[in-house]
């Protein structure tokens, strides 16, 4: 019995293939090209249990039913593991601050620092209701 030719050609092309294929899946893994920029409308960062623990996001500008307007605010989120914000930085085109909260079980613990317009202020407060607010 006869082997076809283009059997024979058949099979040394699927060897050539599959030697190929191997040494492409035993070379090790490297990044060759570095990305320069990171480009997208949010950022998650989560735990092992797939909890949010930092975000960073971009606010739209909004109008309330009272008229008032918020403006565009980028906005970075430090969060614990039973989800409270304990951190939270934002920046807008007419201001910024950032807000550190108290831990846990606490609803009146937080320190803000605040530059809005052309005035800045420090405002402490603790649980116990004591509040200082500093203004240059």
């Amino acid at each position: 019995m006869k082997i076809p030719f283009t059997m024979v050609g058949l099979t040394a092309l699927n060897v050539v293939a599959a030697m190929i294929s191997i040494t492409q899946v035993l070379q090790p893994v490297r990044a060759d090209s570095q990305v320069d920029i990171l480009r997208a409308r949010g950022l998650q960062i989560v735990d092992d249990r797939g909890r949010v623990r930092a975000s960073l996001t971009v606010l739209p500008s909004t109008t309330s039913e009272a008229g008032l307007t918020s403006q565009e605010t980028v906005l970075l989120r430090l969060i614990t593991e039973k989800g409270r914000p304990a951190v939270k930085i934002g920046a807008s085109e007419h201001a910024s601050g950032v807000s550190i909260a108290g831990p846990t079980g606490t609803n009146d613990t937080y320190a803000i620092l605040a530059a809005d317009a052309t005035a800045s202020s420090l405002r402490l407060r603790s649980e116990g209701g004591r509040e200082q607010i500093i203004k240059p």
